[in-house]
C-alpha cells in the first residue's frame, strides 16, 4: 500500500450508520490503495466471516474474538496459505474500522458503535493498534497472540505443530463411480459425462484430494476464482465447471453446495460467428470428396450440427418427403430441416454401400447397433434391423463406453474437421474454417436470400429467437445494406 494508505489506516473512521455493501466496501478498499484485482477476495473474507456467525448475533456486536476464531479456522485449512489468512485478517479489519467505523478491539473484546462500553469497563477508542507490515495491514503481535488458549478451547482446533492436520483423502474410484451412476440415471450426453467429470477431478485435485463432501461453498468459489484469474479461461467453460461441481453436490452427494454466487467471474465476450462468402464455400467444398465431403455438404445444406449429422439412422432420410429428421438434437429435441436434392443421388449411393457393409456385419453377427434410450429393451429385434443402422458408420468396430459391447459405431467428428481443415488450407482460405462454420453460413445466407428469421430459428433448432439474432449482422449487407460514405464521394 502507499504511504497515504498507511497514514488513513492509523485512525478509525467516522461511525457509518447507513453502510452500503458492497459497492461502499470496495471504495474504502480503493481510497486505501487495495490492487483492484484483489478486492473481490477481499469482499470474499468478509462474506465467509459472516457466513460462519450466523448465529443470530448482529454483525455489529461481533467482536476480536470472533474475528480471531475465524483466523484460526483459516490457518487449519490446509489449503489456505498464510498470506491468505493475512489477507483475510486485513480485510476485516478494512470492513469494521475503515467501512463501518467500528473500533475492533483486543482479542476477547466486542465492538460497539461510537461510545459503547466495551468489556472490561473501557470505551472504544481509535484503532492506534493497527500497523502496517509487508503490504497488510496487520494487529501488533500482542493482540494477535492475546487469549490464544482460550480461542482453541472455543473453536475446538487444536494448535498445529507447525504444518496444518492432513485431510481425508478422496476414494477417487468410488466417487466418479456415484457420479458416473448419477450422469447416466438422468440421461446426461456422454460428452457431458466426460466433461462434468474432468471437472470435478479438476476440483478435487485443486484443493488437495480433500472430499468434496469436507468442503461447501468457499472451497467451489477459491476454484472457480482461481479459473477466472489465473487460467483466464472463458466464461463458458467457467460455467461448465461451475455446473459439474452442482451436479456433484446435489445429485451425487444430496447436499447444498451453499451461496458462492459472489466469486469472480470470467467476462463473457460478445462474438461473431466465422461467416464464409458463397464464394469461398463453393471453393472448401470444391476440395473435399468420400464421405467427409457429402458431410459437409449436408451441414451446409442443411444447417445440422456435426454430430447431428454423424448420428443420422437410415430411417431420417425422408427422399420424398425432402426432408431430413434430426432426432434427439442439443436439448434433446427433434427438429426437421430440408433435403438439399443436390446431395440426393449421392447420398443413395454411399447408402448402396452401407447396406453392402450391413449385410457383410450380419455374416459375421457384428450388424447390432446402438439404440437411443430403453429402445433396445423394447424393441429387441430393432438394434438388428436396416432403418435403424448409422448412415455415416465407422469404418472397424469399437468397444462401447457404456455397455461394453464391441459394435460399429458412427464416424467421429474429428475426422471431418480434420478434413474441413486440410480442405480450407488447399483452398487458401484464411478465416479459420471449421464444421459448425458451415452451419453459420447455412443461417446466414439464407437471411441475406430474404428468409425470415423465425423460420431460421426453427431450422437450427434454437429455443430462443435472441440466440439467432446473431446473425442478424448480415442484414447490414446486400443491396439493402448500409453504404460507407468514403464510397458516396
Amino acid at each position: 500500500m502507499s504511504g497515504r494508505a498507511q497514514r488513513k489506516r492509523g485512525k478509525v473512521a467516522p461511525y457509518n450508520p447507513d453502510p452500503r455493501w458492497p459497492a461502499g466496501y470496495f471504495q474504502v478498499l480503493h481510497e486505501l490503495g487495495v490492487d483492484e484485482a484483489r478486492q473481490p477476495f477481499y469482499a470474499h473474507w468478509v462474506r465467509q466471516f459472516f457466513r460462519r456467525n450466523q448465529d443470530g448475533k448482529p454483525r455489529r456486536e461481533l467482536g476480536r474474538s470472533e474475528v480471531e476464531t475465524f483466523l484460526r479456522e483459516l490457518e487449519a485449512d490446509h489449503r489456505v496459505a498464510d498470506w491468505q489468512v493475512a489477507q483475510a485478517r486485513d480485510a476485516l479489519e478494512i470492513y469494521y474500522e475503515q467501512f463501518r467505523g467500528i473500533p475492533l478491539g483486543s482479542s476477547g473484546d466486542s465492538i460497539g458503535g461510537p461510545g459503547r462500553v466495551m468489556k472490561g469497563g473501557r470505551r472504544a477508542q481509535g484503532g492506534g493498534s493497527l500497523s502496517v507490515r509487508g503490504g497488510a495491514v496487520r494487529t501488533e503481535q500482542k493482540d494477535r497472540t492475546r487469549g490464544k488458549d482460550a480461542m482453541e478451547a472455543r473453536s475446538g482446533i487444536p494448535r498445529r505443530p507447525g504444518r496444518r492436520a492432513a485431510a481425508k483423502k478422496v476414494d477417487w474410484a468410488a466417487l466418479e463411480d456415484a457420479a458416473r451412476s448419477a450422469l447416466r440415471v438422468r440421461h446426461y450426453a456422454l460428452k457431458t459425462e466426460k466433461a462434468y467429470l474432468h471437472w470435478i477431478r479438476r476440483f478435487v485435485d485443486y484443493h488437495g484430494g480433500r472430499r468434496p463432501s469436507d468442503m461447501g461453498a468457499a472451497e467451489i468459489t477459491r476454484f472457480l476464482s482461481h479459473l477466472a484469474l489465473k487460467e483466464r479461461v472463458a466464461a463458458s467453460t467457467q460455467n461448465q465447471a461451475l455446473n459439474g461441481i452442482v451436479f456433484l453436490y446435489r445429485n451425487v452427494l444430496g447436499k447444498e453446495p451453499g451461496d458462492f454466487r459472489d466469486f469472480p467471474r470470467a467476462r463473457r465476450p460478445k462474438r461473431l460467428p466465422v461467416v464464409l462468402s458463397r464464394k469461398d464455400v463453393q471453393a472448401l467444398l470444391s476440395e473435399m470428396d468420400g464421405v467427409e465431403g457429402l458431410i459437409a455438404r449436408l451441414i451446409y445444406g442443411t444447417g445440422m450440427r456435426v454430430s447431428e449429422v454423424l448420428r443420422l439412422r437410415v430411417q431420417d432420410l425422408l427422399f420424398d418427403r425432402n426432408e431430413i429428421m434430426v432426432r434427439a438434437g442439443k436439448g434433446d429435441k427433434d427438429r426437421r430441416v430440408p433435403f438439399p436434392a443436390s446431395v440426393k443421388d449421392e447420398l443413395r449411393r454411399h447408402l448402396e454401400g452401407r447396406r453392402h457393409q450391413f449385410e457383410e456385419d450380419r455374416a459375421r453377427g457384428m450388424h447390432q447397433v446402438e439404440l437411443p434410450g430403453a429402445l433396445a429393451r423394447k424393441y429387441a429385434n430393432a438394434a438388428y434391423e436396416w432403418k435403424w443402422q448409422f448412415v455415416f458408420a465407422s469404418g472397424a468396430y469399437s468397444t462401447d463406453p457404456r455397455s461394453g459391447t464391441m459394435r460399429r459405431h458412427h464416424l467421429h467428428e474429428v475426422r471431418v474437421q480434420r478434413a474441413v481443415k486440410k480442405a480450407a488450407a488447399r483452398a487458401e482460405l484464411t478465416a479459420r474454417v471449421t464444421p459448425h462454420t458451415l452451419r453459420h453460413c447455412f443461417a446466414t445466407h439464407l437471411l441475406e436470400a430474404g428468409q425470415d428469421i423465425r423460420t431460421v430459428q426453427e431450422l437450427l433448432g434454437h429455443s430462443d429467437v435472441s440466440t439467432t439474432m446473431i446473425y442478424t449482422h448480415v442484414l447490414n449487407k446486400g443491396p439493402m445494406g448500409v453504404v460507407s460514405p468514403l464510397d458516396t464521394l
